[in-house]
């Protein structure tokens, strides 16, 4: 029974530990986007011609 409250309490600090890591690399700027704002202009969005109107509808 003392081997499952050990297991516990190291499976408890291995999770503080990722927690702790997780944070420290959020808050220096890891997560930080610079690549993608420099390029975004180079994708263009394709052009979408509006309708003539020379289809006609059909209604049912």
């Amino acid at each position: 029974m003392e081997i499952i409250f050990l297991l516990i309490l190291i499976s408890l600090l291995v999770a503080a530990g990722f927690l702790l890591a997780y944070l420290w690399a959020a808050k220096s700027g890891q997560f930080d986007d610079d690549y993608t704002p420099s390029v975004r202009m180079l994708f263009d969005n394709e052009l979408v011609e509006p309708e003539t109107g020379t289809e006609e509808q059909t209604s049912k």
